[in-house]
């Protein structure tokens, strides 16, 4: 009987199925490397805004209150974005000339907002009430981390789901005196051995349950 395949065939099957499995392999890392990548989480990158607006300026070195410029995110699921008049609180008097300040002061003249660019924001199926995680303790550096020290305002974190689990399935560790809230450095609070316990006590309090937390209709509605 004549034969069919030669007898190099077999070793090119095997190498063919191993380069398969290979390329599956692969595909398979670079998939999950890339969701997790900042290329697509955007974690780190800084945002161009209309105006060069520096939180560690404003925030780090003249101490400004995160609510100041955030007024509803004590009462909103937003935390909302500044209008021009609260910028012109200050800059009708100070750097009143500034050629950077020139988009602050055509957006008062012609009564036209300012449209800033969103650096924080999570995807559109996922529900996020700031009022909720603050009134309970969630300070605004656990999500947005120190923003005292960005010059230009980065996302601080992927905001994928793990992240938003990690904090639902434990969340005393993280929680803080909400009349603190806006608080950049808790170095100080945390090594302090009078507090180890305010996240479960403050729980308690609050009647707040792990197991609701990690419910998928808390966040996908």
């Amino acid at each position: 009987m004549p034969q069919i395949f030669t007898a190099s065939a077999d070793t090119w099957l095997r190498a063919a199925a191993v380069g398969v499995a290979v390329a599956s392999i692969g595909g398979v890392l670079y998939g999950a490397g890339l969701v997790n990548s900042t290329y697509v989480t955007r974690a780190g990158a800084p945002v161009d805004q209309p105006v060069p607006f520096s939180h560690k300026h404003h925030v780090g070195e003249l101490g400004l209150d995160c609510r100041y410029c955030h007024t509803s995110v004590e009462s909103s699921a937003n935390a909302g974005f500044p209008p021009t008049s609260t910028c012109m609180t200050c800059h009708s008097q100070v750097w009143t000339g500034a050629p950077m300040l020139a988009e602050v002061r055509a957006s008062l003249a012609d009564d036209k907002p300012l449209v800033w660019n969103r650096v924080s924001q999570v995807p559109d199926y996922v529900f996020f009430n700031h009022s909720i995680h603050v009134n309970r303790g969630v300070p605004c550096v656990a999500c947005h981390g120190r923003i005292d020290r960005m010059a230009m305002m980065t996302r601080a974190q992927p905001f994928q789901m793990r992240f938003c689990l990690d904090c639902h399935r434990d969340p005393a560790p993280r929680l803080r005196p909400p009349d603190q809230i806006t608080r950049m450095d808790w170095t100080s609070w945390e090594n302090d051995p009078r507090n180890r316990g305010y996240g479960l006590a403050r729980m308690r309090e609050l009647q707040v349950h792990v197991n609701q937390l990690t419910n998928c209709g808390i966040c996908h509605r």
